[in-house]
């Protein structure tokens, strides 16, 4: 019986391997929504994680993140459900990404959970304005 080989550097990958491309996010100005979070906000953890996974909310922080520092990172793993919920926008050759993370909208709101979605209408209707909650 013949022992592993002594692990080491590896110097190649597997030939079926195929490394993810390096993309540099640019940040573009956030629309003016009243509702929306900023990427630190537990809001943007806990709702949108239960929406689109916790993977693809860490690859949308990471996004916003380097687009703030200009640095590049490889491509993000959950970039078709960030594309497709519109948390991110495909540019000429670049991620477009806001600061901001917008808030749920009712449709997304409809796929939490019973309790989630009335924690998050409750967190909503507290962060407007007293003016707006008399009307």
């Amino acid at each position: 019986m013949d022992a592993a080989p002594a692990p080491g550097p590896v110097d190649s990958l597997r030939p079926t391997a195929i490394p993810r491309p390096w993309i540099k996010p640019l940040l573009i100005a956030s629309r003016d929504r009243r509702a929306d979070h900023a990427a630190d906000d537990p809001a943007v953890r806990r709702y949108w994680s239960a929406i689109i996974g916790p993977g693809a909310v860490a690859d949308l922080l990471r996004l916003i993140s380097a687009a703030v520092a200009g640095r590049a990172l490889r491509r993000p793993l959950h970039l078709q459900v960030l594309l497709r919920e519109g948390l991110v926008q495909a540019g000429a050759g670049s991620l477009l990404v806001e600061r901001r993370v917008p808030a749920l909208s009712d449709g997304q709101q409809s796929r939490l959970s019973p309790r989630l979605r009335a924690e998050y209408r409750s967190l909503l209707e507290n962060d407007e304005p007293p003016a707006s909650r008399r009307s």
